[in-house]
């Protein structure tokens, strides 16, 4: 039996019997745990002492599963128990509140939790342990969510990061991580964090939005949507290009769902947050350094190892550096039908974008290489853009058609035009069709795709 169980039982039997733990003084009334003039201070010392009371007699680090239901439920028993010894003058709600948050503070993720289970945000943004912020449906909001301290805030990042294999600390200050939900996490710490740690959370739910919801929330129209799934079908190498938070990798995870179940898949990100629905998946995710600056495993060295392990597919989660110019060769050598996205405000700008990254690949390609490269490589740029209040929309599919001296020749098939802002504050409009027929048509039809 280990010293969790051993410490389960002694507390259960504890409890069963009637006897207690409370230290001479240690009782608090309910006044002082949540009246007024320093109530609230008094209310935090009293979770302060359950929380300690409950640590000294577990042993967490022989769990390997702190979320299963049942141990849950049993640690929610001993705190029960705590809580009548400590305070058993506190009310149902005071002590129901106590209690879920100092299986928080055990279990989870602390004071974030509660935002972590709302449906409507996609964002938490935290500033330092006494401010934070989260967005929902588009807008930002300042909320009354506070840590006790920076230390405390520390705690709960060291508490994501390690549950990666991540560390953070003052030689590396800066982390990227992810939540067992996929959501993507990234923190910043002091010393180059001035006013304490920061942490930014990009919200991923455990189901992935599907076709049906982005057509719900018209990202796209149902056209645009037959025709992305043809080229995808068709095997065409597509890019999604767009700014910060305009739903890039959203959208490369609903396109991924029209590959066929029959192809094998390699992914590659920075975070694991892609929830590919295929069987046959190879997950590979990028590792920094250690302590002493050596084991970093970079994007560029799997996308080259994975051009070993026989891929059909290639999806990178984003391309940011000299990677790029590995995956176009993969484009371009038997590897059609691969993915990746990238930052950038429009279509010409990924282009340009485009161009850098493999300048930063540190081979001197003349221009007129690269661009031929390029257009070789990638049939369709999607461009994706937050707009104006909020709402999130493909305002561009554009064909990557040839090279015409030293430019590279490009057609728009669908875009969307704003027509001006609501009400609320929120960009309106309709997409349109330029008319213009793409010349991937014909390879569309010869590999058994056809338009309708």
């Amino acid at each position: 039996m280990s010293r969790l169980q051993q410490g389960l039982s002694k507390l259960n039997s504890v409890s069963h019997m009637g006897g207690g733990t409370r230290a001479p003084g240690s009782s608090m009334s309910v006044a002082g745990a949540t009246g007024s003039g320093g109530g609230t201070k008094n209310y935090d010392e009293l979770k302060r002492q359950i929380h300690s009371k409950l640590v000294e007699r577990l042993d967490f680090s022989r769990v390997k599963d702190l979320n299963s239901d049942a141990l849950r439920r049993d640690i929610r028993r001993v705190i029960e128990h705590l809580c009548d010894t400590e305070n058993p003058l506190l009310n149902r709600m005071e002590r129901e509140k106590l209690i879920e948050e100092i299986l928080d503070e055990t279990l989870g993720f602390g004071p974030l939790e509660p935002l972590l289970k709302d449906p409507t945000i996609s964002d938490i943004l935290v500033n330092g342990p006494k401010s934070t912020y989260v967005e929902r449906r588009g807008k930002l909001e300042k909320t009354d969510l506070q840590f006790r301290d920076n230390d405390h805030l520390l705690q709960i990042i060291d508490r994501i990061v390690s549950k990666v294999g991540r560390r953070v600390d003052e030689t590396s200050p800066l982390v990227d991580a992810r939540l067992p939900d996929g959501s993507r996490v990234n923190a910043v710490i002091p010393p180059i964090a001035l006013d304490g740690a920061s942490l930014s959370i990009r919200r991923f739910g455990a189901n992935p939005l599907k076709l049906e919801d982005l057509l719900n929330y018209k990202a796209f129209s149902p056209e645009m949507a037959m025709l992305l799934e043809a080229c995808i079908k068709a095997r065409l190498n597509i890019i999604i290009s767009g700014g910060t938070g305009c739903g890039k990798t959203t959208l490369l995870n609903t396109l991924s769902s029209f590959i066929p179940t029959d192809e094998r898949i390699v992914t590659i990100e920075d975070a694991a947050e892609l929830q590919l629905q295929q069987d046959h998946v190879v997950r590979l995710e990028t590792r920094p350094p250690n302590i002493e600056g050596k084991g970093a495993v970079v994007t560029r060295d799997l996308v080259r190892n994975a051009l070993r392990m026989r891929p059909e597919r290639i999806i990178v989660g984003e391309c940011r550096g000299g990677e790029a110019l590995d995956m176009l060769q993969a484009m371009n050598t038997g590897h059609s039908g691969s993915m990746t996205t990238l930052h950038a405000n429009s279509v010409r700008d990924g282009m340009s974008r485009l161009e850098t990254m493999i300048m930063m690949s540190g081979f001197e390609l003349p221009m007129k290489a690269m661009r031929q490269q390029i257009a070789s490589a990638v049939d369709l740029i999607i461009q994706a853009n937050r707009l104006q209040g909020g709402p999130r929309k493909i305002t561009s599919i554009t064909e990557v058609m040839n090279m015409e001296q030293d430019v590279i020749i490009m057609q728009e098939v669908f875009r969307y035009r704003q027509l001006g802002v609501d009400q609320n504050g929120r960009a309106y409009g309709q997409f349109e069709a330029t008319g213009v027929r793409p010349t991937f048509v014909n390879r569309l039809e010869s590999k058994g795709v056809k338009l309708t």
